[in-house]
Formats: structure tokens, C-alpha cells, sequence
């Protein structure tokens, strides 16, 4: 690993005035980034730990629910506020990672974690999110676990987050500070698909700090759920997952919201199979046509073509659990 400087600001200015400069980045849990240094694919010459920055709330607003960048994913997931109130965003982060690793990793940290691509963890391998201009290894490679949905002849590569595509369903709102003054991304926008710059994995700036994220208010508290598949139970990246939540009157379904993990470079949201949803009768028959609707323009590669029948079938039975027919 190649020598750091370390430094501890104790002020979000500082902060910002350290990670402008180049070569820096900012830790936290370190659960993503001390594995990247460790295997070469990132070497900075200084980390700012922010971890003395006042960002772990967890708060109810007027309008939704505040959790700061510093929470720690197992202490959201734990939450009576969070569970009580958007419980799907706590079943996501339970199935993700390890309970060693949800008491070391952080919202805000969560958010910036890398693909687990292992063209991009093998430095020599090419990879055009590691080092533009390579290739894509996993292209003609071994592809099982990469996406269907949203790729580019650069990179077919997926986000490997449980709790963001929780909060890319819930409509959540990242909170990021700068030199300019703070701003307002919709979770939807903050991730990027590949395109021609798969190096670029957000919208976020150079000198910008994720100081929170807010999910507003809404009436899927009842009726959520998350469905991870993998394969093993504990420890593993999702092949598919789906984040499900309704809001159903009388047997009707008023409101719909979906999202998919391991099926594209960012937490993939399915606003035509919500729409499809609306006005629907809680049924399984529902539940199948808006599926076919969520399969639209999916593309498999020569390994992971499976996922064609998978992801239909597990938003179907996501679907189930957050309607209660099963």
C-alpha cells in the first residue's frame, strides 16, 4: 500500500477546504476504501477522516425522516423511527454486508461504496472504471453477476448497495455541502449510469461532502419489503434484489414504489411497472404484468442471462410479501 498523510479535521470547513485538493479522499468506516488502497486499485496521498463531524442524527422532520451521513448502517437498521416509519430502508441494510461490517460502515459511506466487479478489484485486468481507456474485461469475460439493464460497450458493471436501492424507491433526497452552499440531489439522479465515463460513479463534486440524506413522508410503512437473492444467505452481493412498497386501500393499490439492486450500474427504478400498479387489485396477476413491464429493454451477457427470468420472478414475489398474500 503506498503511504498517506492522515488528518482528523473537527469542522465541516475544514473538510471542505481539504478534499479540494487533489489526491484526497474522504474515510469513514473505511469499509470500501481501506480494501481498495489495500489491493492497488486507489492510492491517495491523503485521507481526511470526518468522523468528528456532527452527522450521526436520526431525526423526524416536518416533512419525512433526516438520518446524517456519519449513522452507522447497523444503527439506522435498528432505529425505532427508521423501522417504524420506513421500514423498508431498515430490511435492506439487515441484508447487507455483515453485522462486523454494518457496526463499521456509514450511510453516507454506503452511497460512495465502488462496484465489486472483479475486473475492477484485479489491476491487470483492464477496466475502464479503474483506468479509462482499458477495455471492459467483463464484456467478453465472465459476466454472471454484472448487469441487464443500462450498460455501455464501457462497462457493464452493477452497484453492489442493499440500502440505496431502499432509498432510490423511497424517493430520498442527498443532502451534499460545498463551497457554493448546500444542495438537494434526488437519490434518483445522485448515482450515474456507465455511458462513455463509467469512472465517474455520481453526480457528486470534487468538493462536495454528503452531509445527509432525507426520505419525506409517505404511507408504505405497512406494506414493504425487501428481497435479496444470492448465493448464500449471509456475506454475498445480490445476483437480484428488489425494494417493494405499497400503499394499498381496501384491496386496491393506491401507490407504488419499485427499485432493483444487481441489474445496473445504479439503484434501478422501475417507474412504469409503479404506474402499471396503480389503480391495480392486489393480485398475483397484477404483480406478473408489472414485471413484464420492469423487463422492457433488459439485455443479458453470455453469463448472466438468467437473471432474464430471475428479476421478473423476484419483483413478482416482492410484491407478494409487501401486499401480504404471503
Amino acid at each position: 500500500m503506498k503511504q498517506f498523510q492522515y488528518m482528523r479535521p473537527s469542522t465541516q470547513q475544514a473538510v471542505l477546504e481539504a478534499i479540494n485538493k487533489p489526491g484526497t479522499k474522504i474515510i469513514a468506516g473505511g469499509t470500501n476504501l481501506v480494501d481498495l488502497m489495500k489491493r492497488g486499485v486507489t492510492a491517495p496521498d491523503k485521507l481526511v477522516d470526518i468522523n468528528h463531524l456532527p452527522l450521526k442524527s436520526i431525526a423526524a422532520t416536518k416533512t419525512g425522516l433526516h438520518i446524517g451521513a456519519l449513522a452507522l448502517n447497523s444503527t439506522v437498521s435498528e432505529n425505532s423511527l427508521v423501522m417504524q416509519k420506513q421500514p423498508l430502508l431498515s430490511m435492506a441494510l439487515k441484508a447487507g454486508a455483515s453485522p462486523q461490517l454494518r457496526n463499521m460502515a456509514t450511510v453516507g459511506g454506503n452511497m460512495m461504496q465502488r462496484t465489486r466487479c472483479t475486473y475492477f478489484y484485479d489491476i491487470t485486468m483492464p477496466c475502464n472504471k479503474r483506468e479509462p481507456g482499458s477495455g471492459c474485461g467483463a464484456l467478453e469475460g465472465y459476466n454472471r453477476m454484472h448487469s441487464i439493464f443500462g450498460a455501455s460497450p464501457q462497462c457493464i458493471a452493477v452497484h453492489p448497495s442493499d440500502m440505496c436501492v431502499s432509498l432510490a424507491a423511497l424517493d430520498a433526497v442527498v443532502i451534499v455541502s460545498g463551497h457554493k452552499g448546500e444542495r438537494r440531489i434526488p437519490f434518483t439522479e445522485f448515482h450515474r449510469l456507465p455511458g462513455d465515463h463509467p469512472e465517474m460513479d455520481n453526480h457528486l463534486a470534487k468538493d462536495e461532502l454528503i452531509t445527509g440524506v432525507e426520505i419525506p413522508d409517505n404511507n408504505f410503512a405497512k406494506n414493504s419489503y425487501y428481497l435479496k437473492v444470492r448465493d448464500r444467505q449471509s456475506y454475498a452481493f445480490a445476483l437480484v434484489s428488489v425494494a417493494a412498497a405499497l400503499d394499498i386501500d381496501n384491496g386496491t393499490i393506491k401507490q407504488a414504489r419499485l427499485a432493483m439492486g444487481g441489474v445496473a450500474h445504479k439503484p434501478w427504478r422501475l417507474i412504469d411497472a409503479e404506474k402499471a400498479l396503480i389503480g391495480k387489485s392486489v393480485s398475483e396477476e397484477s404483480f406478473k404484468q408489472a414485471a413484464e413491464i420492469a423487463m422492457q429493454g433488459a439485455k443479458a451477457y453470455e453469463y448472466n442471462s438468467f437473471k432474464l427470468k430471475l428479476a421478473p420472478a423476484t419483483i413478482t414475489e416482492a410484491l407478494k410479501h409487501a401486499s401480504g398474500l404471503v
